[in-house]
């Protein structure tokens, strides 16, 4: 067992032990090559039935990594013609080009500059299990901005603007698309996952919200404007057997080492298999927008698909490029060093406390 491992290990130990986790899984490949595989606590409190390393977790946002490595492949592949990321939403999705977003293109997709950040108000989780009612819905939108002009985290259109338009072009549904071109040539099928049947779903860890929460998200935030409180991402919704069969592509079910793999195999090869060309791979680990968040109003730097910036650091720094997910979860590659690391666990928190020390355990 390496020094990293046993550190990680008693590090989520004791974040189980003293009560402020629940279940936690941690991975960390370097180089192609796994060198941490970490597991802790129960998959499900109210039965005590354990983590280990093959349970899938809901972390929401950090799926959007998965949207975005499946678009770069396809444009890899020509799928979306010779223009690539410039090539315009509405040339493969016509119904999109309504509200002053007929100049959107899936550059500005990836880095959520389309203008559409926020879904109606009036939203219901049984709208989002509705592909084709929730798309249409998405298409209607007014643009709030010029597509490239702003950005502003797009909470749930990101995956729906980008997961139409790649059944669009490709014929295909992105969990499709996922489990073919990502999943099975990594040996992680089962392990990564849009939309989860049923019949899968016991395998899934229970989330749970951290009492912290409570009260937490005031009445008039901001982040009302993105993701209505019908459909906010607390553990009531992420275990409800209907979102979890749904196609939602600005979230993802996994297990850590799947997703650390995943994007080891975008920084180079991972048994013989790369994902993406070493030009896409260079989008997704390059600065492509620098702004302020429109509606958040915080300082905001994206790749072409990833946020720019390790758990908690300053946005832009530290040489990260990932995605977090909502109650503290969160998964990245840091080029420079060929690392990959994914943390997830079932507890909701209101902070990234144990990913950073994570991050800081690998760096140090």
């Amino acid at each position: 067992m390496s020094t990293l491992q046993q550190r990680i290990q008693v590090l989520a130990d004791q974040a189980v032990d003293a009560g402020d986790e629940a279940g936690v899984q941690i991975a960390v490949y370097r180089d192609g090559e796994p060198i941490v595989d970490v597991v802790a606590g129960p998959a499900d409190s109210r039965t005590g039935r354990a983590v280990t390393a093959e349970t899938p977790f809901y972390t929401y946002s950090m799926g959007k990594a998965m949207t975005a490595v499946v678009t770069h492949q396809l444009v890899d592949r020509g799928v979306f013609g010779d223009r690539g990321y410039d090539a315009t939403i509405a040339d493969f999705w016509p119904e999109f080009a309504a509200g002053g977003k007929e100049t959107a293109t899936i550059r500005h997709a990836l880095t959520h500059t389309v203008g559409i950040p926020g879904l109606p108000a009036d939203v219901t989780p049984e709208d989002l299990c509705d592909w084709d009612g929730i798309c249409a819905t998405v298409a209607g939108l007014e643009a709030w901005w010029q597509p490239g002009t702003k950005t502003a985290y797009h909470a749930y259109t990101f995956g729906f603007i980008l997961g139409e338009l790649v059944r669009r072009a490709a014929g295909q549904s992105i969990s499709e698309v996922l489990d073919t071109e990502v999943a099975r040539p990594l040996n992680v099928a089962g392990e990564l996952w849009f939309r989860m049947p049923v019949a899968e779903q016991s395998r899934l860890a229970r989330l749970e919200d951290d009492p912290a929460r409570d009260g937490m998200i005031p009445p008039d935030s901001p982040i009302w404007k993105l993701a209505p409180p019908a459909v906010s991402p607390d553990a009531e919704f992420g275990n409800r057997s209907d979102i979890l069969d749904a196609d939602i592509p600005a979230g993802g079910k996994m297990t850590a080492r799947a997703i650390a793999r995943m994007y080891a195999a975008v920084l180079g090869e991972v048994d013989g298999v790369r994902l993406v060309s070493p030009k896409a791979a260079r989008a997704l680990s390059e600065v492509a927008y620098t702004s302020v968040d429109a509606v958040f109003g915080v300082p905001t730097v994206w790749s072409l698909g990833l946020g720019v910036g390790g758990p908690g650091a300053e946005p832009g720094t530290g040489g990260w490029f990932g995605m977090g997910g909502a109650g503290g979860t969160y998964a990245g590659m840091h080029p420079a060093t060929g690392t990959s690391v994914a943390v997830v666990k079932n507890r909701l928190g209101v902070d990234m406390d144990l990913a950073m020390e994570v991050v800081d355990l690998i760096e140090s």
